[in-house]
């Protein structure tokens, strides 16, 4: 707060030399970083005054919707020169966000190997290995020498995303090998490249999920992993950055998602308007889910009204249960995205949540006896066994739920995280309520 204050203040003070001054000496991921904290209409103004070596780094650090603005802003020439400059897997996340006459007018401009880039990583779907590789990667043909090699790198690659690893293919670019620079540099000159790569090259399929991918990469270590198509041809490489920005965007959407935030995808400093939208859908349609809970009520007033010490047992039975429910949900969402374990794996899980539930049901159910216990009147204190007996079903309902319904989603190939805690909670009540009342009812209709 305290850098963006100093930043706006020497907008005020119009003193844009120091401000020049400051903002190219600034690596380019903290100078993306103060232009974006920028008000609007300061950030274009702050641009210009990078130069143009700086403007180009700065320009991949900056928030999509900061790119936006400036693209619409600047000069359609030093867009292009922008635009150009672009990794083709941050262009190509760009060109997802803005309209499709800005996108078609910005790749016409695009040189002609740019332009093959961009719509050969537009060409795969969303999500997959496809869609957030780069095309830029060291190659070599499997008949070069050490020598030979390095001389090609120094040459050729200079100015690829990575030249942490080299790729080694045939002539109709199938990948056979792979093979580290650290390797390159410290094998002798005149070997053959193929004698000493390795044969065993972990890869990922062009249309492989984004969240495989990075646990791909998790697995085997890896900082680079090379993307193929149906016939094994290298197309292009996954560096970490985009993997940890993947691993970012899907631990973010499971997190909103489990909360009951629409899409999964609001930023903390997004606009009202979008606030409003993600989550007032989700909200609404709780309001219809408690509706249904109170349905389940309604029938049961003349006995609430007989035993008013219900009224206060619901609310703790209903809240305590959603809390076990949410608790083994995200625990199974946050396994299953992960890789930690499988749909084959629900037995395991399943049991393991049953025998903990033993004892937390156990617990739980005994506190809301005696709370029971003492909250009724003389003549109704049998309502503390249909209580505590009543708790320890939900708890053991619950924990099953939270396990069982995220591991069905993803055996049908379907978002676990779909199962938001307030759509679970709020069946809970209903079910929790219902044998609760039943119970209750059934009791008091029973002679002696």
């Amino acid at each position: 707060m305290l850098m963006q204050d100093a930043y706006a203040s020497l907008f005020d003070l119009r003193d844009f030399n120091l401000l020049k001054l400051q903002l190219n000496q600034l690596p380019a991921v903290d100078a993306g970083e103060r232009i974006s904290e920028l008000p609007l209409e300061h950030q274009a103004i702050a641009f210009r005054l990078l130069n143009k070596n700086q403007a180009t780094n700065v320009f991949e650090y900056l928030p999509q919707e900061v790119q936006e603005s400036l693209i619409s802003s600047l000069q359609a020439t030093q867009v292009r020169q922008l635009v150009e400059a672009m990794r083709p897997d941050d262009r190509a996340e760009l060109f997802d966000e803005l309209p499709a006459g800005v996108v078609k007018r910005l790749i016409q401009q695009l040189s002609p190997a740019e332009r093959q880039a961009t719509a050969t990583i537009l060409g795969y779907p969303e999500g997959t290995a496809g869609r957030i590789m780069t095309t830029e990667y060291v190659r070599l043909q499997e008949g070069l020498t050490v020598e030979e090699a390095l001389r090609k790198i120094r040459s050729s690659d200079r100015d690829k995303e990575t030249v942490y690893y080299a790729y080694v293919t045939d002539n109709n670019r199938k990948l056979l090998q792979v093979i580290s620079l650290k390797q390159l540099l410290f094998s002798i000159p005149t070997a053959y490249v193929r004698d000493i790569a390795s044969n065993r090259v972990i890869r990922a399929m062009t249309e492989m999920p984004q969240e495989e991918v990075a646990q791909l990469m998790k697995r085997y270590d890896l900082i680079a992993l090379p993307v193929v198509d149906r016939e094994d041809r290298l197309v292009g490489i996954i560096t970490i950055d985009d993997v940890i920005d993947v691993l970012e965007a899907e631990a973010t959407e499971d997190i909103q998602k489990l909360a009951g935030v629409g899409s999964g995808d609001e930023a903390a400093l997004s606009s009202p308007y979008v606030t409003v939208r993600k989550r007032l859908p989700w909200l609404l349609g709780n309001i219809g889910l408690y509706i249904g809970a109170a349905s389940a009520i309604a029938p049961f007033q003349g006995i609430i009204s007989l035993v008013p010490v219900l009224a206060v047992i619901m609310p703790i039975l209903s809240n305590t249960s959603g809390n076990v429910a949410i608790q083994a949900l995200s625990v199974t969402v946050r396994g299953l995205g992960v890789g930690e374990v499988t749909p084959k794996d629900a037995w395991r899980i399943l049991r393991k949540e049953l025998l903990a539930g033993i004892g937390t049901a156990l617990a739980l159910g005994t506190a809301l006896g005696l709370l029971s216990l003492i909250w009724s009147s003389t003549e109704f204190r049998w309502v503390a066994i249909v209580a505590a007996t009543v708790m320890m079903i939900n708890v053991f309902v619950a924990a099953s739920a939270g396990t069982l319904l995220p591991i069905g989603l993803k055996r049908l190939n379907l978002d676990p995280a779909l199962i938001s805690g307030p759509l679970l909670t709020t069946t809970l009540d209903a079910i929790g309520f219902m044998t609760f009342l039943g119970l209750v009812s059934v009791t008091l209709r029973t002679p002696g």
